[in-house]
């Protein structure tokens, strides 16, 4: 896996400091690496369709080098610029797995979720280290969580996010992912980036006020007199 090691760590410096780090994937993309485990989950992408209403930018592999350039312009804002970098490049890997054709539709329900055993896999292929994984794989598990908060869809979990994860870079990443399609209206998705935010405070400051009318007062001891 040396030269598979090596290849990972030139994605990686790309990532890092690439004003539009698609340029190299996009020539990586017409040369034999990706055929290569565990790269050629990256090829599967190329070949993955999406619902053209909502993606017409076509493939996710399409749609996975708009996000990472998104990514890359909002990288200086990320407290965790490895990790969420990564999480852009990887964010819909799971989608290959899930994506069927219902009549005329394209679907990929679950993807997130389906996304980070799979990405876990990927990564471990390089690296021993569990916490920048995890922290990656998190990333990946929330990145539709967006689109559940801002249209209060069972699927939300707020509570979930706060646990595991930094709500702030999940918002940050699902930016890139709803800018990074054809056709995006930032504005109204910088708007609902910021409403998501709100509700998930509103959440977590109901969560934290519950908890605390729930805690036992302490009894005070009788005065003797």
């Amino acid at each position: 896996m040396t030269k598979g090691n090596a290849l990972f760590e030139e994605i990686e410096q790309h990532l890092l400091f690439d004003e539009k780090p698609s340029h190299f994937l996009s020539g990586l993309a017409d040369t034999p690496a990706l055929g290569e485990y565990p790269f050629s989950m990256l090829e599967r992408l190329k070949t993955t369709p999406q619902s053209p209403q909502y993606h017409p930018e076509g493939s996710v592999w399409n749609h996975t080098l708009l996000v990472v350039d998104e990514a890359a312009k909002v990288r200086d804002k990320s407290s965790d610029l490895r990790a969420f970098m990564w999480a852009a490049l990887l964010h819909d890997i799971g989608k290959p797995a899930t994506t069927v054709r219902r009549k005329s539709r394209i679907t990929s329900y679950d993807h997130d979720k389906a996304g980070v055993p799979l990405a876990i896999e990927f990564l471990s292929s390089f690296t021993a280290d569990a916490e920048f994984i995890q922290r990656v794989t998190r990333l990946i598990r929330y990145h539709m969580q967006i689109l559940f908060v801002v249209r209060d869809l069972p699927f939300a979990d707020v509570e979930g996010m706060l646990r595991e994860t930094d709500i702030r870079e999940v918002a940050l990443l699902g930016l890139c992912d709803r800018l990074g399609r054809t056709g995006a209206d930032r504005q109204r998705e910088e708007e609902n980036i910021r409403s998501f935010l709100n509700m998930c405070d509103t959440r977590s400051e109901r969560a934290r006020c519950e908890t605390e009318a729930g805690k036992p007062r302490g009894r005070r001891n009788p005065t003797r007199h």
